[in-house]
């Protein structure tokens, strides 16, 4: 068998499949022209968030087994056209927990002490001692959309610092909710009664742009608002309209990557809002636990469908 591996990812994964025999050539970077060329040859592809693999690749693919997606998401992959050509489709959906909640925990901070700003300040000459008060999340609301592993880990991590946890989901996560002592609700009223508000979907056509116009009317004055899930899930042009009103908003993921949409880049600029790269799982800890749990994966599909 063999195996192509199209993103930079942790050498583990292909040490990993070498010793099972697997042949793994890497071709970071390459173009999606050039990957329907040779996407024949291998049996294996390992990708990140960069390509879509939709049907035309998945179709060149005649001799392909597995699409492995080095990450937690699969919205840049045709799964259903994938399985029904007989295509398996794997992820690591738990590495990336740990990493994602410390980073949501980070934008919150930082949107609550004004931090990147004051830094650009401070490293222009200036002293703005005085000029940009900040607040305390301690005794605060915090609402989690989304209460999955990731969603569950912030409340963890945010109770530690004295915040009080609503959560919503369209499943019963009551209890897990009471177990931290937070209580599940409504996303509306989520929305009206949380001081702060963490996104922790996957993006699905029910999630596209869950954050509408209507919806990010009900936030509080002075919210916080972080996304460390999928772009999309927020209509950004009405949220640019909100900026005035609320205390600021966290963004590792946006609608467009990098951002060039002049209405997009009007709001990643803006001096409420801190922006990181959609970074939430680059860490040398999770990059490791993905290429463990990936490899981990990739095996038990081969040895369960005997490839």
């Amino acid at each position: 068998m063999s195996a192509l591996i199209i993103d930079n990812v942790d050498p583990i994964i292909k040490e990993r499949l070498e010793r099972i025999g697997i042949k793994v050539d890497l071709r970071p970077s390459i173009s999606k022209e050039e990957l329907i060329k040779i996407i024949k040859d291998y049996n294996i592809l390992i990708f990140r968030g960069r390509l879509k693999i939709d049907k035309e690749v998945i179709d060149s693919g005649t001799n392909l087994k597995i699409l492995a997606r080095y990450g937690v998401g699969l919205d840049n992959v045709d799964v259903e056209y994938a399985v029904k050509k007989g295509v398996a489709v794997v992820s690591a959906p738990r590495a990336p927990t740990q990493s994602v909640a410390e980073l949501t925990l980070g934008l919150m901070l930082a949107v609550a002490r004004r931090i990147p700003l004051l830094d650009i300040k401070v490293k222009g000459g200036e002293w703005p001692k005085g000029k940009y008060i900040g607040i305390e999340l301690g005794g605060k609301t915090l609402g989690v959309i989304g209460f999955g592993r990731i969603g569950k880990a912030v409340a963890h991590l945010a109770r530690g610092i004295g915040m009080r946890i609503l959560a919503t989901d369209v499943i019963d996560v009551s209890a897990d909710a009471e177990k931290i002592g937070g209580k599940q609700v409504p996303l509306e009223q989520l929305l009206k009664e949380s001081d702060v508000v963490s996104i922790h979907v996957s993006l699905t056509p029910e999630t596209y742009r869950l954050l509408n116009a209507e919806r990010l009317a009900l936030l509080k004055d002075n919210a916080i608002l972080i996304n460390t899930s999928r772009g999309e899930v927020i209509d950004h042009e009405a949220l640019l309209q909100h900026l005035d009103r609320l205390w600021g908003v966290g963004l590792d993921v946006l609608p467009e990557e990098p951002p060039k949409n002049p209405q997009l880049r009007k709001l990643v600029t803006h001096e409420k809002v801190v922006v990181t790269p959609h970074v939430g799982s680059e860490t040398y800890e999770a990059m490791r636990r993905l290429a463990e749990e990936l490899a981990s994966n990739i095996e038990e599909v081969i040895s369960r469908v005997k490839l």
